[in-house]
């Protein structure tokens, strides 16, 4: 497609996009500060008249015949049409964004591409360097933005340049800015084979593996990126493991100051110790809640991570050796230890961080602790050692095989390992050290589910609910496909609004209907079928094999 072909194309997506809009706006029921006064939607709601004086059987206010609850229902009708018409413009400018997103993009992108056309070839490197940053200060400019982000911008815009899929979802109004800018960072570092191969995979249902589930621009930003990193992380052409080593060297914790005399933080940390760090610290949490605890499962969080690093704990886990390289982090029985190793609250250095009024920790060690597990999928082969396919941690994606492996070798209690069935990818079995039915089902619908399965939720399995998608007293069974998992804030919404959970399979969870009718199809795992090393595949011959064919030939 040639460039005013494409700027003729994009100008009249945007022209559409706004007579829609203007439709919208002259369907509009009421345009006079309807329902966002309370004192007028409550005399509507009360009365029965609309913004024309007429009830929903079209008589007015004072007719004979109008009853009460007519009136009622007319007012409730219009405030609800009028709250529809307002759903359908956010979703109309939501698109418009995404189509200018993509004019702008495609500016910014050519800025740099004509200023380099305009630099002489035999410019020197100093030359060059200082148009580029002139291009990208004089972007800020008219953007007014900082430096950083027009090369931000920039940079995106380029990558994106280079996917024509890409650019078209965006410009289309399918997917928003921030999905193509997710995209643009998963796919710089790639080669031009594998971009387009992982574009095709998200954005090209006709791809001959497309993504399952809901298309990529119904996903939220955040849980499209998991989704995505997920994806390149078994694609990648470097194997996870070689670049897994190159992280390791990068761990660090760090320290950020914030307001109001509170600071930040963080720690860059092989998976598998920060999942076992964050789910420890969770279950402790969880145990030191009762009647008489006043704060929250979040600030018990926060308290027992400063207890644990600030007491006793803190210098036994200095002692331990806690990483090990070839396990990829933290030993999860020493994690375990330092934590439960804190007798009540640390010296005097807590009462500097934790405020008067929220101490009273009791021995850690004696909190009863709820049994919390994540779940490790495991390539078969990988467990074996013939294969370094990447394992999937729940709540965090892929991990390196070497890591998976040594969970499971070590007996880490707070990890569950799922095997995977080599031809397909889908899982052999589950639960088969328990006998109780309900907490097999329990894990299935974790490695179905991943996380909360309302829509844009990204709360992690291990905190959710089971719970019936169609009520037993209803009639509905005890059985997987009529089961989902919503984290209790979205448990409470559905028995508590006219949200309702669409049906679900053994394979795929539930999507979800809003109150305005409106659906919302679910998120499903990107399960693969694994990688066969060479000679175990029926009908495949083995190096060796290969090795003595050619010799007995020679």
């Amino acid at each position: 497609m040639g460039n005013s072909t494409r700027q003729a194309a994009a100008m009249e997506a945007v022209h559409a996009s706004i007579s829609v809009l203007a439709e919208l706006f002259s369907s509009d029921p009421g345009t006079s500060g309807l329902a966002l006064e309370a004192s007028a939607a409550g005399s509507w709601a009360a009365d029965g008249v609309s913004a024309g004086g007429l009830n929903a059987a079209g008589l007015s206010a004072d007719h004979p015949d109008a009853s009460k609850n007519s009136a009622a229902d007319a007012g409730t009708d219009l405030l609800q049409r009028a709250y529809d018409v307002r759903l359908d413009r956010l979703a109309e400018v939501s698109r418009l964004e995404a189509m200018l997103a993509a004019i702008k993009a495609r500016d910014a992108a050519e800025c740099a591409e004509l200023q380099l056309a305009m630099t002489p070839p035999d410019a020197s490197a100093q030359t060059r360097t200082f148009r580029g940053m002139s291009v990208v200060e004089e972007v800020a400019g008219v953007l007014t933005v900082s430096a950083a982000a027009a090369g931000a911008l920039i940079a995106s815009a380029r990558q994106l340049c280079t996917l024509p899929l890409a650019m078209t979802e965006l410009a289309s109004g399918r997917m928003s800015w921030q999905h193509a800018r997710i995209i643009a960072d998963e796919t710089d570092g790639l080669d031009a084979e594998a971009a387009a191969e992982l574009t095709s995979h998200f954005l090209d249902p006709d791809d001959t593996d497309p993504a399952r589930g809901c298309p990529a621009g119904e996903l939220v930003p955040g849980r499209f990126r998991q989704k995505v990193r997920r994806w390149r992380e078994r694609h990648h052409p470097e194997s996870l493991e070689t670049r897994h080593a190159k992280g390791f060297a990068d761990r660090r914790i760090e320290f950020s100051p914030d307001r109001d005399g509170m600071a930040w933080v963080s720690g860059f940390l092989p998976a598998t110790a920060a999942s076992a760090i964050c789910n420890r610290t969770t279950s402790l949490a969880r145990g030191t809640q009762g009647p008489n605890e006043q704060r929250t499962l979040t600030q018990l969080k926060a308290d027992i991570f400063a207890a644990a690093l600030l007491g006793n704990g803190a210098s036994k886990a200095s002692q331990a050796g806690d990483f090990e390289e070839s396990a990829g982090g933290f030993r999860e029985q020493e994690v375990r230890g330092a934590v439960n190793d804190v007798q009540g609250l640390p010296g005097d250095h807590v009462n500097d961080v934790i405020p008067d009024g929220t101490a009273g920790f009791r021995d850690l060690s004696e909190v009863p602790v709820p049994a919390a597990q994540v779940l490790v999928t495991v390539p078969v082969f990988s467990l074996l050692g013939v294969g370094d396919e990447p394992a999937i941690l729940d709540g965090y994606g892929p991990i390196p095989a070497s890591m998976a492996r040594k969970l499971v070798a070590e007996g880490a209690s707070s990890f569950y390992r799922v095997l995977i069935d080599p031809r397909d990818g889908a899982p052999l079995e589950i639960g088969r050290k328990s006998y109780r039915l309900t907490e097999a089902m329990k894990r299935w619908l974790r490695l179905r589910d991943g996380k909360c399965p309302f829509p844009g939720c990204s709360n992690p399995s291990l905190d959710n609910e089971a719970d019936h998608l169609l009520s037993w007293h209803n009639g509905g069974t005890t059985g997987i496909s009529n089961l989902g998992q919503p984290c209790r804030k979205h448990h409470r919404l559905k028995h508590n609004s006219a949200w309702r959970p669409t049906a679900a399979t053994k394979d795929e969870p539930p999507g979800w209907i809003s109150p305005s009718g409106r659906q919302y199809k679910s998120e499903q795992q990107d399960w693969e079928p694994p990688e066969w090393p060479p000679g175990l595949l029926p009908g495949d011959r083995s190096p060796f094999e290969e090795a003595l064919v050619l010799h007995l030939s020679g």
